[in-house]
């Protein structure tokens, strides 16, 4: 029998569109770039953007590609990346497709910030259908134990179904030196609205002290509510002298312009209220950034405040602001918080996530040949 990197495993994976933006994407993207030479990934989009009508017409377009290559290609597994909502429905379809009509085993991978909310607003008949056809899979990859605690408890698969995986990412090799900084820049990296909590981030920023404000400049980058998020800037400049000159919002960044501000950068704060294990909070630890978040999702399982990074609860104002201006006037502090995060976070080097997700794979494929 050959060992499980020997063998050769071709994959069907089904998610976003590599063409959209978001944790998700980044995932897929992290997977199809270092999946090693014995494992063959087919990628196929099957959300796109739109009107109701352009997402449905997008989805029965994926639909008939995933069938021609189930009908024509040699795939081993079904790989699919579940979210809320949509995406739910949509790896539901092709999960029943792959198992009923062409027996092959399926793995669903969940990211989703907001699943809970999503089932809570289902009606009993929807859930328990749900329920059923994500019961199919062979096995639920959750990123976190408490994303796993809901999906058995709340949610209802087998504890035996449900497995941990925690999100990857691209380790650098070498962080940069931050100390003796005369400015501090805090950076928020993301999409931009109330559910990551950017808006909060720019009212505690505004609460500074004048003279710890002085030391400090606020950066946030991304995609959503942009335009929203520079109204409020503009309502602060009105009443607050030169806050305008110290916070920057920036449109979505490639990869290349996200490393380049986080080399820059000395503080990063997420104060979401709903995640999975955020791709951009891991990022921001593996460059040795100490950062600011709070205990939802599956940050706590990774995050002991003020050892590897500070929480705040979700909507405290107050409390972030206190917390950022700790950060900008103790530079021990934050340097320490920096260096402890990036040892949390060295075990989800990408290059080590494969050896992992291997043995899922090696789990489901065995589990087919003794049905």
């Amino acid at each position: 029998m050959k060992k499980i990197g020997e063998k050769q495993i071709n994959v069907l994976m089904v998610g976003d569109s590599l063409s959209k933006q978001g944790g998700i994407v980044t995932l897929e993207k992290h997977m199809l770039k270092h999946a090693p030479a014995n494992v063959q990934i087919h990628h196929i989009g099957t959300a796109v953007d739109g009107s109701a009508m352009q997402k449905a017409f997008g989805f029965a377009i994926a639909l008939v590609r995933v069938l021609l290559v189930l009908l024509t290609k040699k795939v081993d597994i079904v790989h699919a990346h579940v979210a809320e909502r949509g995406s739910a429905y949509r790896k539901s379809i092709v999960t029943l497709i792959a198992k009923f009509l062409f027996r092959k085993p399926v793995i669903l991978h969940s990211n989703s910030p907001e699943f809970h909310e999503f089932y809570q607003g289902l009606s009993v008949n929807v859930r328990q259908g749900l329920l059923w056809a994500f019961s199919q899979c062979d096995r639920f990859i959750a990123v976190s134990e408490s994303w796993r605690n809901f999906y058995v408890d709340k949610f209802g698969l087998k504890p035996e179904q449900v497995l941990v995986l925690a999100n990857p990412i691209e380790l650098p090799n070498q962080v940069p030196h931050r100390e003796r900084s005369n400015q501090i820049n805090l950076v928020f990296l993301g999409r931009i609205g109330q559910r990551k909590g950017t808006f909060d981030l720019i009212r505690a920023f505004a609460m500074l002290p004048e003279p710890i404000r002085n030391q400090a400049n606020l950066i946030l980058a991304g995609d959503g509510e942009v335009d929203k998020a520079r109204d409020l800037v503009t309502s602060y400049s009105l009443k607050i002298s030169n806050i305008g000159d110290r916070i920057t919002i920036y449109d979505w960044l490639n990869s290349q312009q996200r490393d380049a501000l986080l080399t820059q950068a000395h503080v990063f704060i997420l104060p979401t209220y709903n995640e999975g294990l955020p791709l951009a909070l891991l990022e921001a630890m593996g460059w040795g950034l100490p950062v600011i978040t709070t205990p939802v999702g599956g940050i706590p399982d990774l995050i002991v405040s003020e050892k590897n990074g500070l929480l705040v609860q979700p909507g405290d104002i107050q409390q972030l602001s206190t917390a950022i201006e700790s950060l900008i006037q103790n530079e021990n502090f934050r340097l320490s918080l920096g260096s402890a995060a990036r040892e949390s976070v060295i075990p989800l080097d990408v290059k080590s996530y494969f050896s992992f997700l291997l043995q899922i794979y090696d789990l489901v494929l065995d589990l087919q040949e003794n049905q």
